[in-house]
């Protein structure tokens, strides 16, 4: 077969249809080559050692500090700065732990938008203390492609005023993340 080069395909009729391959056939992308509409830029990051020594009840911000997916270098200084307009789909886990057995009574993990929470993840063990635990946070949102930024943070109240710290990775697992990708406009 040939090669076809173009710059535009557009419908013989305004509003029109154009259709590519038929049923089954998979199109691949070239290398580097991105598909416009959606999935970038996408960034995955996690916490590659422990963040120790944080104050009790105080909302910290997580030092993500290792990245294993950054498509549009968009990703840095700890927070998701993205270049193109649309919604995103974000996602967070911080380890929380309260570094003493049975001292961890309340824990939340937030996802922030300029500076101010827009969604958190909140485990409440006030009368079953415990130690460790993962809340899980998602959301889709609205980001202007030039100013918005999002950052990770978390809190943990224990029952002593005591210090806690988000894990980061340990035994060959990743403890705390934190992600995102365009799902479009």
């Amino acid at each position: 077969m040939g090669t076809i080069k173009t710059t535009n395909i557009e419908p013989i009729a305004d509003n029109g249809t154009v259709t590519l391959g038929s049923s089954g056939d998979t199109f691949t992308l070239g290398s580097g080559v991105k598909q416009s509409n959606m999935l970038y830029p996408a960034f995955y990051a996690y916490l590659g050692s422990s963040q120790t020594g944080l104050s009790d009840n105080t909302a910290a911000k997580i030092t993500i500090d290792t990245e294993v997916l950054d498509t549009d270098n968009c990703f840095a200084s700890n927070k998701f700065t993205p270049t193109t307009a649309g919604k995103y789909f974000l996602y967070a886990s911080v380890n929380l732990d309260a570094v003493d057995a049975t001292n961890w009574r309340n824990g939340q993990v937030y996802i922030y938008k300029n500076g101010s929470s827009i969604i958190n993840g909140d485990f409440n063990l006030v009368e079953n203390m415990g130690r460790r635990v993962s809340p899980y946070v998602s959301v889709v949102v609205d980001a202007n492609g030039s100013s918005d930024y999002f950052e990770l943070y978390a809190e943990v109240d224990t029952n002593n005023s005591g210090n806690w710290q988000a894990t980061g990775y340990t035994s060959s697992q990743i403890r705390t993340y934190f992600g995102g990708y365009r799902i479009g406009s």
